[in-house]
């Protein structure tokens, strides 16, 4: 099994390539022992921290009583997690990046038409990072229906690219060499019965993806949801995320899906070109 970049690998092969005598390793460091804390490991003690972000135990000590001091991180002396501090990066990427302020209209526009719940998100290394989703939920529905929203599709949230349409469509747009780079050495997750982990075939359904220009992909990253997704691209055609939508397959089977929300998604995608 290939294992998953440590975050201060990550942040070592950032996508913005500086001089060495640039880059500030402490602040790497730091912002690795930060990029640690997630959903499998809500709480770190300096040895796990250690472990997941690539660095000496003493380091991730130091830096985790850093963290807390300056009030992003809550510690019990032993253990740290993360403090509501945090969220001062994403609101103020949600409030000032250009993507997230261009595409919540037409999601919200898209979810009153549809009652459907809709998502946008940006790929970042393994994951797909959610940038915007449908203000509008629902219970249920006139038809009693039961509408359907993915666990944690929050915005935020991050999803593995393999198993999730928008990953896919996300990692056809790459370039046929960094897709191969990409899957080089890799072991895919197995999320639920459904997902897809032979290298060979996922190589082929992306491929296709890449043909189609949308993708189904049902159940692979939770039982009893489908999604449906589809590029969106700027005026100069570089694909810059993906919009989707996802259901329940007992409600809305996946021809009824692609029939029906595959056109609403395309129209929304050129919608919004001129905006990206």
């Amino acid at each position: 099994m290939s294992a998953s970049p440590t975050p201060s690998t990550r942040a070592a092969q950032g996508s913005f390539p500086i001089a060495k005598a640039d880059l500030i390793e402490g602040m790497a460091k730091g912002m690795a022992v930060l990029e640690s804390f997630d959903f499998h490991r809500q709480r770190l003690n300096a040895t796990l921290a250690a472990a997941r972000a690539g660095i000496t135990r003493a380091a991730a000590r130091r830096h985790l009583l850093t963290l807390a001091h300056l009030g992003y991180l809550e510690t019990d002396g032993s253990y740290f997690w993360l403090a509501p501090k945090v969220l001062r990066f994403s609101g103020s990427y949600l409030a000032s990046a250009r993507l997230p302020r261009a595409i919540q209209p037409t999601l919200n526009r898209l979810a009153a038409q549809t009652q459907e719940s809709f998502s946008v998100g940006v790929l970042d290394g393994d994951e797909v990072v959610v940038v915007g989703r449908s203000g509008y939920e629902w219970k249920s529905a006139s038809d009693g229906a039961v509408r359907v929203l993915a666990f944690g599709l929050h915005l935020g949230a991050r999803l593995p690219a393999h198993a999730t349409s928008t990953g896919r469509v996300l990692l056809a747009a790459q370039p046929k060499a960094a897709f191969t780079q990409w899957l080089k050495g890799r072991t895919l997750s197995r999320l639920t019965t459904h997902t897809l982990v032979d290298l060979k075939a996922f190589r082929s359904v992306v491929e296709q993806v890449r043909a189609d220009d949308f993708c189904l992909a049902s159940q692979e990253h939770e039982l009893g949801v489908h999604a449906l997704a589809v590029p969106l691209r700027n005026m100069q055609g570089k694909t810059v995320a993906a919009l989707n939508v996802v259901a329940s397959p007992q409600r809305l089977p996946a021809a009824r899906l692609q029939d029906e929300l595959l056109p609403l998604l395309l129209d929304a995608a050129r919608e919004l070109r001129p905006l990206l």
